[in-house]
């Protein structure tokens, strides 16, 4: 059934699994890292970071094995094997229409993500997306005391002066869901990590989409 359209005035996309398909190449890495670091089996350390996506991964292990001193090391070869092969991930193939969409309804388009802000920037410039002419009004990654969630949604608001039920967050991961509601934004899940039933499990009152394109019946 169709929704009622909404008004937004910013788009805020989540990276990693919501633009870019790059979500189980980061829990193949992990599986492989947290099996030799913390011995367990490669199954059941996958599943245990897609659990706890949406988080930086130096969260996501203190999350799954709290104080443990091998934690250190597994955040040190998790982030020098993601960035190996991070450059030849793409965007979703629904990415440039979804975009070319918003911006000829006006809407705003802002990147908050927890993967670094250098690494994002990097992939951008790779993509032939320049900085100096962007396809986005603002991209927030991670930075030391500015993550995704209360610090980058105050800074989307400040920067592109509006309040937060102009904002429509979009993410793949239950955790995005989670820091939506923490700030009383509203939220669209993205399948992919989580199913639709994983979703409506925690969060029954959200909206989730298959595809990037159905925003397009949304907004």
């Amino acid at each position: 059934m169709r929704e009622t359209k909404r008004t937004k005035q910013v788009c805020v996309f989540d990276f990693d699994g919501t633009l870019v398909d790059s979500m189980s190449g980061f829990a193949d890495i992990a599986a492989q890292v947290l099996s030799e670091t913390h011995q367990i089996l490669p199954s059941v350390a996958r599943q245990k970071y897609l659990e706890t996506s949406g988080l930086p991964f130096c969260e996501q292990i203190e999350n799954i094995f709290p104080g443990d001193a091998r934690n250190t090391e597994a955040v040190r070869r998790f982030e020098v094997e993601k960035k190996k092969n991070y450059l030849s991930k793409e965007f979703f193939q629904q990415v440039p229409e979804v975009l070319q969409y918003l911006r000829e309804k006006g809407i705003k388009i802002a990147i908050s993500s927890n993967n670094f802000q250098e690494v994002i920037e990097t992939f951008l410039l790779e993509k032939g997306l320049s900085l100096s002419d962007p396809a986005f009004d603002l991209v927030l990654g991670w930075q030391p005391n500015f993550a995704k969630g209360k610090e980058h949604f105050e800074q989307i608001q400040k920067t592109l002066k509006i309040s937060s039920d102009g904002i429509l967050f979009i993410g793949d991961s239950l955790k995005d869901a989670e820091k939506a509601a923490g700030h009383q934004v509203d939220f669209i899940g993205k399948t992919g990590t989580f199913s639709r039933e994983e979703f409506h499990k925690q969060f029954p009152k959200i909206s989730v989409i298959d595809n990037l394109l159905q925003l397009k019946e949304i907004l």
